[in-house]
């Protein structure tokens, strides 16, 4: 029977994210759209003094349109983007989308839009549902970490940390045709020992796909062996030193190069990779070594989306590329500056082949399979770093950068680590480095440690670099 009221309205629902891609096209009156919709779960684990403390799971979604207004050669562009957008939204955020493209300036970048003939090739299935992770896929590493608890507590040590997983599925549709999905599992672990009176700590971190290949009773006995190097305190000046580096720092300094590896900012005359009096420096010899820095998609352990995902026009990227094939790439190959990143607009621009970024970066040295205990054990005297952060830009045009190092500096004596030293402020530039590296070993996946929010598939070796510059001691610890 009738109670003469009407049903309260239900919430409309957030669609699945192919979906929202396919109505936020069907909406679109304007010239060309391109819209990307990304489905995220993560879980999180986090841990001090031997004790888990924390965690937890969460999901977001997120749909990005991209309006393009066509007028002659000229095209406008309007991007807008929502989290957790229901599907009575979509053809709003459309909307919005379309009028800031009318009222945006002409795009420098514009270009066609790809066609699902010349576009890269999808990872998954479109119409499969988005992937997902779970608190479950640390089941091994939390019951391999339960058991570097004890052997610590023993050792009297503490250890802190925390270890996430992200599992985000890219859905990327246009008006051109272009119909391409990605899943991106990204994981990441931050291990900080640090001894009883929490005077001296040591620090390591790995990056992952699954958690799966992650040997925590190996981290955990390095980060020992590091703590009884900290036992002999011994202060040094500043000055320039011998420097081994580990992977996570090279991975570091070599990220940040990468990053102002822009073929639009060298043809504008406004960084390192600028050629005097015009062009590029692609073809100069920047190492000493015949070292190789590269990107590729597929490269196993660190594998990215195999086309490029762009939500927004940058200096580096453009959002007309999307879809535009990533293949391997060598930015350096034997010693020498082979590309830099481009979209196709800066390619038409600097006569290069279209090299776009791609989210990985590992560096080998031909010959190399000596591991960092082979480098001390070669070493007269010298220091050995643990990491570095707070890393910022002094001078692009040299790409000069200043940092801290932390969580350990190490003298090295006659081939033995014989105590740790101050930390130091430093000031170097990774282009010029570059060619004040002598010696490298093998390449193994790491995890830089400041860049560790935004990179975390790289792969490095150990390198000796002369005369690093320590400008500074520091008082961080």
């Amino acid at each position: 029977m009738s109670s003469g009221q009407s049903e309260p309205a239900q919430p409309a629902s957030a669609p699945a994210p192919q979906i929202a891609v396919e109505r936020a096209l069907a909406a679109a009156t304007c010239d060309e759209c391109i819209v990307i919709a990304d489905e995220s779960s993560s879980a999180n684990l986090r841990w001090a003094g031997n004790s888990l403390t924390t965690n937890g799971v969460a999901r977001s979604r997120q749909l990005t349109v991209i309006a393009v207004s066509r007028s002659g050669d000229e095209a406008r562009v309007g991007v807008v983007s929502r989290a957790g957008l229901r599907e009575d939204q979509i053809a709003d955020l459309v909307a919005e989308a379309e009028h800031a493209a009318a009222d945006a300036s002409p795009a420098e970048d514009a270009q066609p839009l790809l066609t699902p003939n010349a576009a890269g090739p999808r990872a998954a299935a479109w119409d499969s549902p988005p992937a997902a992770t779970e608190i479950g896929v640390f089941a091994a590493f939390a019951r391999d970490l339960g058991g570097a608890f004890e052997v610590a507590a023993a050792g009297g040590r503490k250890l802190y940390g925390f270890a996430e997983h992200q599992l985000t599925s890219t859905y990327l549709g246009t008006s051109a045709g272009l119909r391409l999905r990605h899943d991106q599992p990204t994981g990441r672990l931050e291990l900080n020992a640090k001894s009883v009176d929490l005077a001296s700590s040591a620090w390591a971190g790995l990056g992952t796909a699954d958690f799966t290949d992650v040997d925590v009773a190996a981290l955990e006995a390095g980060l020992a062996e590091r703590l009884r190097w900290a036992e002999r305190p011994v202060e040094l000046p500043a000055g320039r030193y011998e420097t081994l580096l580990p992977p996570t720092a090279l991975a570091d300094l070599m990220i940040y190069m990468y990053w102002s590896a822009g073929a639009k900012d060298a043809l504008d005359g406004r960084t390192v990779f600028s050629k005097p009096g015009g062009g590029t420096r692609v073809g100069d010899r920047v190492a000493s070594l015949p070292l190789a820095l590269r990107s590729d998609p597929a490269a196993a352990g660190l594998q990215c989306a195999p086309f490029v995902i762009a939500h927004a026009s940058s200096r580096e990227t453009s959002v007309f590329d999307n879809g535009l094939p990533r293949a391997g790439t060598d930015w350096i190959a034997d010693g020498q500056l082979a590309a830099l990143t481009q979209t196709r607009h800066t390619a038409q621009l600097s006569g290069l082949p279209v090299t776009p970024a791609i989210d990985n970066l590992i560096m080998t040295v031909p010959g190399a399979t000596d591991s960092m205990a082979d480098l001390v054990s070669r070493t007269s005297r010298g220091l050995l770093l643990t990491c570095l952060w707070y890393i910022r830009e002094v001078d692009p045009q040299t790409l000069l950068l200043t940092g801290l190092t932390r969580d350990g500096v190490y003298l090295v004596e006659n081939g033995e680590v014989t105590g740790a030293v101050n930390n130091f402020r430093f000031n170097e530039s990774p282009v010029g480095m570059l060619s004040r590296i002598t010696e490298a070993g093998a390449t193994v996946p790491t995890l830089p440690r400041e860049w560790s929010d935004y990179f975390t598939r790289a792969a490095m070796p150990p390198v000796r670099v002369e005369g690093f510059n320590m400008s500074s001691v520091s008082q961080a610890s």
